[in-house]
């Protein structure tokens, strides 16, 4: 069965019509939010994290309360931006946010996006080596995390007061973390990288390439090569794949008001576009309408078909109340008619 979980971008401002004026009142929600969605029946809730923006920055304390008020539901992030991290302390920080929850973490990782700082890792304290660029920072930075979260050893132990001059691994440690760990990946390239070192797949509501077909078909292909990747490299275990979609089903005058023809945000088809001066990518469509209407359209949708997990991007502004029950009437009215 496909699994279905929220992400939230986390955003909070002032403005007119907004329920999140403050972080404190994003940070509040994002729990309440998460709670209303276990008893809703929804499977995971995942968080946007940047940097430099009001919206979700850190995310562990905010994974490690969500994990103690909730008991099932998976927590994760889609996705960290792996050039700002510290790998050993974000290992201990990841193990501790599993731990809390009972191993529910599902952690999304990548290289990043474009962002409002200039350099925002070098602020952080992080840059490339020489004849590196961001791309190979990201990916250092990662394999020391993934080493660090399998136990590996990682600091060579004090003999005086250890009785030993081994390597230390990071403490705690979460059994089976490692296999939690995904890659958001934005093209066909990356698909294929993120399968050769063995981590699931994030595909988002974006892919830094366009080559002329749908979001959905793109998506497709690039699912299949890591898939094709991945029984290439013999793993010994199956991975998963998850994508991003905005639904939103028109059930209630509110809905109409908001999201109906002609309101904010509505996009029915792709958009393609720039995402700095040399990236062009492909962004996904909306779904908004008729609950079967968008069931059918869904079903159609090559990427949800080959996907294990899809990823519902809420407009966390607009509060809780409000989004619980965005995502009742996915569970209720959309998910059913996907089939497994």
């Amino acid at each position: 069965m496909k699994k279905i979980g929220f992400l939230s971008f986390g955003h909070w401002q002032r403005v007119p019509g907004s329920r999140t004026p403050t972080a404190a009142d994003a940070l509040i929600q994002a729990v309440e939010l998460a709670e209303a969605a276990e008893e809703i029946g929804v499977d995971g809730a995942f968080f946007r994290v940047h940097h430099f923006a009001r919206q979700f920055a850190a995310p562990f304390p905010l994974l490690s309360a969500v994990a103690a008020r909730t008991s099932r539901i998976e927590i994760g992030t889609g996705v960290i931006d792996m050039r700002y991290e510290n790998p050993l302390y974000m290992a201990e920080e990841a193990a501790i946010a599993d731990l809390i929850s009972g191993g529910r973490l599902q952690l999304g990782v990548s290289r990043g996006s474009p962002e409002p700082a200039l350099d925002g890792p070098a602020s952080f304290g992080y840059r490339p080596a020489e004849g590196q660029g961001d791309t190979e920072l990201a990916h250092a930075h990662t394999a020391l995390f993934r080493a660090a979260i399998s136990g590996a050893g990682v600091a060579t132990a004090n003999p005086r007061m250890t009785g030993t001059s081994g390597a230390l691994p990071i403490l705690p440690q979460s059994p089976g973390l490692d296999r939690r760990i995904w890659w958001g990946s934005g093209s066909r390239a990356t698909a294929a990288w993120t399968a050769q070192q063995g981590m699931n797949l994030m595909s988002s509501t974006l892919l830094t390439e366009d080559t002329g077909v749908s979001l959905g078909e793109l998506q497709a292909e690039q699912i299949q090569i890591f898939r094709d990747e991945w029984a290439a490299a013999g793993h010994d275990w199956t991975p998963r794949v998850s994508i991003s979609r905005s639904i939103i089903p028109l059930t209630t005058d509110e809905d109409r008001a908001y999201f109906g023809r002609g309101g904010a945000g509505h996009e029915s088809e792709d958009q393609v576009g720039y995402l700095d001066a040399n990236t062009l990518a492909r962004f996904g469509r909306s779904y908004i309408g008729e609950p079967d209407v968008i069931a059918a359209e869904l079903a159609a949708d090559p990427a949800v078909q080959a996907a294990d997990t899809i990823l519902v991007t809420v407009p966390n502004q607009l509060g809780v109340e409000y989004n619980a029950h965005l995502l009742g009437g996915i569970v209720d009215h959309v998910l059913p008619a996907l089939g497994d």
